[in-house]
């Protein structure tokens, strides 16, 4: 081998050389920047994964509220419609009472009344099935009162009229005014466990 040709191989050597080192640190380089690059996209994803459990939590909490409350209201709206039903049964049931009991009714209302003259306002029902002693037991109940001929316009019960002062003893009214403990008692009955 003659001296260009040494010189060369030399050349050549060295070329290798300087390439391996080259490609070496090319991929020395390659392979942090690879490193780096899924280190950040490991760090990306955690964060991603662990904002999509957090909505998904956040979304499950608001789905669970939102279910609960529909869930209350319709029980709420039941519980109302029971109690609706249940008041509106005992109007029914009042106003089908035979004649005996109905007017027993009434007297046992006219002597909650304090001892006064006036008159008493029926309805129309209630003025074609009048007891001929009516009066006098209102008066045994300790209301000293005149029936009105005219009807009221009421389903059942009465109106005790004292000049311009009206007591509404109307069954609706009765139960209009003692509503709330109507409900909290039915409540009780229907609804406690």
């Amino acid at each position: 081998m003659n001296s260009k040709d040494k010189i060369l191989n030399r050349i050549e050597s060295d070329c290798d050389k300087i390439c391996k080192k080259i490609d070496d640190e090319a991929q020395q380089r390659c392979d942090e920047i690879l490193n780096n690059a899924r280190k950040t996209a490991e760090k990306e994803k955690a964060e991603v994964v662990k904002k999509t459990e957090s909505r998904l939590a956040q979304m499950k909490a608001s789905s669970e509220s939102r279910a609960q409350l529909e869930i209350r209201n319709t029980l709420l709206k039941k519980r109302r419609e029971e109690i609706d039903k249940t008041v509106d049964g005992v109007m029914s049931y009042l106003l089908s009472l035979g004649d005996g009991e109905y007017f027993e009714l009434l007297y046992k209302l006219a002597s909650k009344l304090p001892d006064s003259d006036g008159e008493v306002m029926l309805n129309q029902r209630d003025l074609d099935r009048l007891p001929s002693d009516f009066r006098s037991r209102l008066g045994a109940a300790g209301l000293n009162a005149t029936v009105c001929s005219q009807p009221a316009d009421i389903a059942g019960g009465m109106i005790f009229k004292k000049g311009n002062i009206e007591e509404n003893l109307s069954f609706s009214a009765i139960i209009a005014s003692n509503r709330d403990s109507l409900e909290d008692y039915i409540n009780r009955a229907l609804f406690e466990q």
